[in-house]
């Protein structure tokens, strides 16, 4: 039975018992106020009647979905817990409710006041069940008749280094074929609620985000048949419904694992937390061919650059090159001479003029004129 019925059931049932009572309100009000309306208005006793019966029902409506709210939290907090705890709490629960009957039965039986020894003996069970569940749960380390154990959710489940995907790095699909070049060592976990967004984006409205939760689900489809991926098994390491990249933080510190991912903010998050981050991004661009200044190259010419003289063709593997007095040569392919190496944070750029031009002093203003405004960093 899904939720919505248990709660729809629970609502029913919480709603009717209050109606109920309001009507038994409603009749011992009647019966006992001290004076009877006249012959003309006994019509006053029905409305009184119908008041009393129609508040019960508004309030139990709401009573019954407040209570199950905190049902369904308590469901929750069950669902993550480990077994021990949980056959912990069964068993003071147990032992609280029978000793609760045993103590209700001779009061119920001795007081004259029944209602008063029912709620005597609810507020004794109570504080019995209460004090015997927390004294379970403080000895569960001391129990040791129940199911194979398992891993606590405090606990390393391996001592492997895990490698966490996150959903962008998934639907980017570089890291299949890094990991199946073997360049990604020891467990791959995916966790559940990465893969409940790539879900959510595949049924997106949107067809360009359809068609990356879909290439998402395929990559890891493909990754399923060659490689070994854990799914879904410790989630409940990081309870509650925060976003997905907190949630991912939380879960590979709790694993003690690495976190695969391309994205700049995560991995600052995730660093700035002493948790390891393998940026996919960051190993593309320790990939690609060292240039020096001063190497021959030839390049083709597609596009024209900021300045005046300036045109820009790329490397193979996407890496900008900067002519100097290339603007001319837009579409032809042209040697040229690297004079100098700019590193940002998007890769690598490089700047080189013309062979044989030497014109290194409009390459300088080049290179000023793409770094004006913005912080310089190293040359690698």
């Amino acid at each position: 039975m899904t939720n919505k019925l248990w709660r729809l059931f629970f609502t029913v049932l919480v709603t009717a018992t209050f109606a109920a009572l309001g009507w038994y309100a409603a009749d011992a009000f009647v019966t006992s106020r001290f004076f009877s309306p006249p012959t003309g208005y006994r019509w006053m006793e029905a409305v009184e009647r119908a008041v009393f019966t129609v508040g019960g029902l508004i309030f139990g409506f709401a009573a019954g979905r407040w209570a199950f709210r905190r049902v369904e939290m308590v469901g929750e907090k069950l669902h993550v817990m480990s077994a021990k705890d949980k056959l912990a709490i069964g068993i003071g629960l147990f032992i609280g409710l029978l000793l609760t009957v045993a103590v209700s039965i001779p009061l119920i039986l001795a007081v004259a006041s029944k209602l008063l020894a029912v709620v005597v003996s609810l507020l004794i069970g109570i504080v019995v069940t209460y004090l015997c569940i927390v004294a379970a749960l403080s000895m569960k380390e001391e129990i040791r008749f129940y199911m194979p154990p398992e891993p606590e959710a405090d606990e390393v489940p391996s001592k492997e280094r895990w490698k966490i995907l996150d959903t962008n790095v998934i639907i980017d699909g570089r890291v299949a074929d890094v990991a199946k070049a073997g360049f990604i060592e020891g467990p791959i976990y995916i966790p559940g609620f990465v893969l409940d967004e790539l879900q959510h984006i595949a049924d997106s409205a949107d067809g360009l985000k359809r068609a990356r939760g879909r290439r998402g689900l395929d990559i890891l489809n493909n990754m399923q048949k060659e490689l070994t991926l854990v799914v879904r098994t410790y989630d409940r390491l990081v309870p509650g419904n925060d976003e997905v990249d907190a949630r991912l933080v939380r879960l590979s510190k709790a694993l003690n694992g690495a976190l695969v991912t391309n994205d700049y903010n995560l991995n600052k998050v995730a660093e700035l937390q002493d948790i390891q981050v393998l940026n996919i991004n960051e190993l593309a661009n320790a990939l690609k061919p060292v240039v020096l200044p001063g190497e021959e190259m030839t390049v083709m010419i597609v596009k024209e650059g900021k300045e005046a003289s300036q045109g820009v063709g790329y490397l193979d593997d996407g890496t900008m090159i900067v002519v100097e007095g290339g603007r001319r040569f837009v579409g032809e392919t042209v040697d040229v001479l690297v004079s100098s190496v700019l590193q940002t944070q998007a890769g690598k750029m490089i700047f080189a003029h013309l062979h044989g031009d030497g014109e290194e002093d409009d390459v300088d203003r080049g290179v000023r004129a793409y770094t004006r405004g913005r912080p310089r960093r190293p040359v690698r």
